[in-house]
């Protein structure tokens, strides 16, 4: 009997696996391995882009989806740390995506929080590597979270939302493209 009990409960798991669509994340903005275009590269620092922040869609966030967050993040920058590009929390759960020049336009879906990047200032803040450095890593990366809301302010650094991200993250999907000059 316990056999059979260990059988279907593992029928079970494997069903509900099965039931749950991965996680995707795509852009119209950002190809994933290729270099990003001039439109999202930061306009200062010695860089000339336009500083645009990009579209992103997704799709298939687990049941129990209660908010999202986005964050970009250059884990090549020479800082030790890496360098927080973009944080987005607070995003309602009933949303699937963010149009391309939504943060400078401040055509973020009702709610959501814009957290300080490692420019100094809250809003999209595009690659700029040093000069001569090889091509940085960029990744972006939409969190399914098993909260409404984030309790930090809007002056939180990356580091901190990152912290308050992955302590609630049910699940994520990533795109990373490449920038150098």
């Amino acid at each position: 009997m316990r056999l059979i009990t260990a059988a279907l409960m593992a029928a079970s798991v494997i069903g509900a696996t099965a039931a749950h669509a991965e996680m995707k994340l795509t852009s119209k903005d950002l190809t994933a391995g290729k270099a990003m275009a001039d439109a999202q590269v930061f306009n200062g620092f010695g860089c000339s882009g336009k500083n645009i922040s990009p579209e992103l869609a997704w799709s298939g966030a687990p049941e129990g989806t209660k908010s999202f967050a986005v964050m970009a993040y250059d884990p090549d920058a020479p800082t030790g740390s890496g360098w927080w590009h973009w944080s987005v929390f607070n995003i309602p759960a009933k949303t699937s995506g963010i149009a391309t020049g939504a943060s400078g336009d401040k055509k973020l879906p009702a709610g959501a929080v814009e957290g300080h990047t490692d420019f100094g200032t809250s809003g999209y803040g595009g690659a700029c590597p040093p000069a001569g450095d090889k091509p940085h890593r960029y990744q972006f990366t939409v969190y399914a979270l098993k909260v409404d809301k984030l309790p930090l302010p809007e002056t939180a650094p990356g580091a901190m939302v990152g912290f308050y991200v992955r302590a609630n993250t049910l699940d994520k999907a990533s795109i990373e493209v490449t920038y150098g000059r």
